[in-house]
């Protein structure tokens, strides 16, 4: 009875949603819905602070809350520092005073599910949409019995911009890049941009071409392996491949002082760079900045890889998880994901959805970028979730550092950051 009272109310007029708010700074449904679920998000959607966003997410929250009149959602949000968040997350979880449904980092997820602290959506999702999602993403989202232990709700990736009227033809490899970036300088252009500072983009953006390899960072337990047997030669070429487009001249000496992506867009602008390194974003950003006869000129294409054959690209994004028992809110969170975030809410801010029927279902990725970014997309590689990783990124960053400034050889560089990584690992 008390069900249908409120499903009542909610189709009641207008003047019923104006004296009780359906969505609030901390609340989405009617405060007195018997059945409560609690849902840390992040402040990137319903709570942004882009007034567009917010409007959109409001009103499939009061969609979804609308047709579930016996349940009200809790929110709690995240600050942006995602390590600390994260990490109380994990122990608030542990201790059994996590939320019932959370927004993890797709880079921290590994380590949930080490935890055993994710519970089982299966009973939202079925088998197609399961085979449907990018195999990296199917890989981090199921454990070994095929449950569905999160979402994997968008992704992002790197890609290679260039200007066609200096490098008309995409460089399939590192070689080929190499040579354009020199044949561009003898074009007066800048050949090819790269975060080359101290900060996580550099690691990131450069671990795509260890990756292309095969190497892994780390082993299944999480301990630290990257300069381990072929891994310490993969790590090594790809040092190498970065250091021999400084020393060559296909890139500038001052990619050691990029740490933010924007310059790649300034250099765009400007006129001055044939190709940069950059995020899948930062399409639509040139779209909207550069003059149309300006950008016609600019086109992706996938990172070139030491072969032709050998291809990966760093992904990033965020996933929705369980993390309650109680079978209805696993049955809500996952619903939450599928039908709020993964397709609307991807269409709705350009993000890229992590499953290839999506790019047909909406008209926010008619455009051609977004074929090229979907098959991309098959060759992703997601940071592993381990507790080392932020360490790995840091030394990392000093090794590429040293490395393009002259500072030291690439053996030797290598060595220190294994050995710092190492120190750590045995302090955890």
């Amino acid at each position: 009875m008390k069900t249908l009272i409120l499903a009542a109310a909610l189709a009641a007029a207008p003047a019923l949603a104006q004296a009780q708010e359906l969505v609030t700074r901390n609340r989405v449904g009617l405060p007195d819905a018997p059945n409560t679920l609690t849902f840390r998000l992040t402040a990137y959607d319903l709570y942004s602070s882009d007034p567009a966003t917010k409007a959109t997410f409001e009103d499939l929250f009061t969609d979804f809350i609308r047709a579930r009149p016996d349940w009200k959602i809790e929110t709690q949000l995240q600050t942006g520092n995602i390590g600390q968040e994260q990490a109380r997350l994990l122990q608030q979880t542990q201790a059994g005073r996590g939320p019932d449904c959370a927004m993890i980092d797709s880079s921290q997820l590994a380590l949930f599910k080490q935890t055993g602290t994710l519970q089982p959506m299966n009973m939202v999702f079925s088998d197609d949409e399961i085979a449907d999602l990018f195999p990296y993403v199917r890989e981090a989202v199921t454990n070994e019995a095929g449950e569905v232990l999160a979402w994997w709700w968008f992704t992002d990736l790197r890609v290679l911009y260039r200007d066609t009227s200096i490098v008309p033809d995409a460089p399939q490899t590192w070689e080929a890049l190499r040579e354009a970036g020199l044949a561009a300088v003898d074009a007066g252009r800048e050949g090819v941009l790269f975060n080359g500072g101290r900060w996580e983009g550099t690691a990131f953006d450069w671990l795509a071409h260890f990756w292309a390899q095969g190497g892994r960072l780390v082993d299944d337990d999480g301990a630290p392996v990257f300069a381990e047997g072929e891994n310490r030669e993969k790590m090594l070429r790809a040092v190498a491949f970065y250091r021999d487009l400084v020393e060559s001249g296909a890139a500038p000496a001052r990619v050691t002082a990029i740490t933010d992506y924007d310059a790649f867009n300034a250099a765009a602008a400007a006129g001055t760079a044939a190709m940069f390194v950059g995020g899948n974003w930062q399409y639509g950003q040139l779209r909207a900045t550069l003059p149309a006869e300006q950008f016609a000129d600019w086109a992706v294409s996938e990172l070139p890889g030491p072969t032709e054959d050998e291809r990966a690209t760093g992904t990033g994004g965020w996933t929705i998880a369980a993390l309650s028992p109680d079978e209805a809110k696993r049955r809500l969170c996952g619903e939450i994901a599928k039908e709020i975030y993964a397709g609307p809410g991807n269409a709705a801010q350009g993000l890229l959805p992590t499953s290839a029927a999506i790019y047909d279902r909406y008209d926010a990725y008619d455009g051609p970028e977004f074929d090229l970014f979907a098959e991309a997309l098959q060759n992703g590689v997601a940071r592993p979730g381990a507790a080392i990783y932020p360490e790995i990124s840091n030394q990392i960053q000093i090794m590429l550092g040293d490395v393009l400034s002259g500072t030291a050889e690439p053996e030797a560089a290598l060595d220190a950051a294994a050995d710092a990584v190492q120190a750590a690992y045995d302090r955890q």
